[in-house]
């Protein structure tokens, strides 16, 4: 039997140029991508995002009945009923870009205001509720404003931020697998071939709070020989930590865990008395963050340690513990990862490889250290029991899987491993099949009832390739006639793939020859 390759062991084999070059053409790659398929739904955290932008305000008074989780507080006026942490960062970029969106808005104004139309113009989709919201912002003037909010969030926060957390990735598999080869294909894999795609459309806490955990995670980890001093990384994890929780209350589970880390790894490495340090350094690190929430809380609601769920009005579920949230249900532990509408499994055939993980380890030539191996398992554990209380969980029949997205790095990790061991047929396999639904379910994103993931797997695959904001702004009478009703994407495909030859195809520098090694 092989004995299996422990992580950072020897030095990874270079391919084509340095890690370094192949990790910035691969940030550039994901991120050019990720801005192709903006998704134009516009969710609660961008009112939030736009109010700081603006007013530098937690209220949203202004936008009161756009969003069903807009909710008033008695004193306190408007606000969103979840956590601030996307909104405030999504609003530096809105900031930076609110001239330009200012002056767009006021030139759409005054060109309706010529036309003086009564009635919104005509959006052909099929959900109600799209329609009623955009007849609702075009009649307070606020559709071009939050659109453009929307597209400025997402091309200059969840596209880069996503494509960061990428090449975070190859950085740690280059070490797992001893390649820079593997580790880039492997990385390109998870990119476009997971609902990392899908939920980078729109600003979503539940994947911001995925690549915080991961970041800390591998900070901890240092598979890549980071010369950071061991405080240092764990203030900067304790951050990560902590930024979860701001994101998302869900985040307390990704915050134990590399508390937890932290602190077993430094005692196994040195002694009990460091393990306490590096459990202080961590909960500094953590603090900032920390205090944000409970101060946006405090001035919000008047309380600031009671969750903003605590305020909402009575929704559909909320009776049933805490503000709709409670023990955990069989019921959605199962949904979680099988629902054929928003399960992991379904959404993502190549996470179904993990399931073999603990059946294999100890015989895979390439595996994960097992604290780490442990500690990946426990959080993704804890997020599926977490949303297993949550009765929201039922919300996302038709917008795909959700709140399982912070544990996508790591199921990637044990399903990486598992892959490299497949005869390259089955890998293969697996690899195209989970790209062809994750790229189809990034292309519709709508989710049907009955057929689940098949639905925009089968629309893709019968109707062709599409982009949601093209066929967005197909659909709406007024701005039709500047894309067309039956617009293609494939010219604006060609010039991105046009910029990535480019990108792969120049060289930048001259690299230094190397000599070729094995590679897995």
């Amino acid at each position: 039997m092989t004995k299996p390759q422990s992580p950072g062991t020897s030095t990874p084999v270079p391919w084509r140029m340095s890690h370094r070059d192949v990790a910035v053409r691969l940030f550039i790659t994901c991120w050019l991508v990720y801005g192709l398929f903006f998704a134009t739904d516009v969710v609660r955290e961008h009112y939030l995002a736009i109010a700081i932008g603006d007013r530098f305000s937690f209220r949203v008074d202004e936008y009161q009945g756009l969003h069903p989780d807009l909710f008033e507080k008695n004193g306190y006026g408007w606000h969103i009923g979840n956590n601030p942490g996307a909104s405030i960062f999504a609003a530096v970029p809105y900031a930076l870009f609110r001239p330009a969106i200012d002056l767009i808005s006021e030139r759409t104004r005054r060109a309706r205001m010529a036309r003086d139309p009564s009635e919104p113009p005509a959006y052909e989709t099929e959900w109600p509720r799209a329609r009623a919201f955009y007849a609702e912002a075009w009649r307070r003037g606020m559709d071009v404003k939050v659109g453009l909010a929307a597209f400025v969030t997402h091309a200059f926060f969840m596209a880069p931020l996503s494509a960061l957390a990428v090449v975070m990735l190859f950085l740690v598999l280059r070490w797992v697998f001893g390649s820079d080869r593997t580790a880039f294909w492997l990385a390109l894999l998870y990119a476009f071939g997971t609902p990392v795609f899908l939920r980078t459309g729109i600003l979503n806490q539940n994947m911001l709070l995925g690549h915080a955990a991961f970041f800390g995670f591998a900070l901890l980890w240092n598979p890549m020989r980071w010369s950071w001093s061991w405080e240092r990384r764990a203030i900067v994890a304790g951050l990560s930590a902590g930024l979860c929780v701001l994101l998302d209350y869900s985040g307390i589970v990704a915050l134990v865990g590399l508390l937890l880390y932290a602190v077993l790894k430094r005692r196994r490495e040195t002694s009990s008395r460091d393990s306490l340090r590096a459990a202080s350094f961590f909960v500094l690190g953590m603090l900032g963050p920390i205090l944000l929430l409970w101060f946006y809380q405090w001035t919000s609601f008047g309380h600031p340690f009671l969750p903003p769920q605590h305020w909402m009005p009575p929704v559909r579920w909320i009776e049933q513990g805490y503000q709709g949230y409670g023990l955990p249900q069989l019921e959605l532990l199962l949904a979680l990862v099988a629902d054929h509408r928003f399960g992991v499994f379904a959404s993502c055939p190549l996470f179904l490889l993990a399931l073999a993980y603990p059946f294999l380890r100890g015989r895979l030539r390439w595996d994960l250290p097992a604290m780490e191996a442990v500690l990946g398992l426990l959080i993704v554990v804890g997020f599926w029991v977490f949303f297993s209380g949550s009765n929201y969980t039922r919300l996302q029949y038709n917008t795909g899987i959700r709140y399982m997205a912070p544990t996508f790095p790591f199921l990637f990790l044990y399903s990486a491993v598992v892959l490299v061991r497949l005869p390259p047929l089955g890998a293969y396999f697996v690899s195209i099949l989970s790209l062809l639904v994750g790229i189809s379910l990034a292309m519709v994103r709508e989710v049907e009832r009955a057929l689940g993931v098949l639905d925009p797997l089968l629309r893709t695959l019968i109707g062709g390739f599409a982009l949601p904001a093209l066929r967005t702004l197909s659909s709406m009478e007024e701005f039709a006639p500047l894309v067309g009703r039956q617009v293609s994407p494939l010219p604006l495909f060609a010039l991105a793939a046009a910029i990535l030859y480019g990108v792969w195809a120049i060289p930048w520098r001259r690299s230094e020859p190397h000599e070729p090694g094995h590679e897995p």
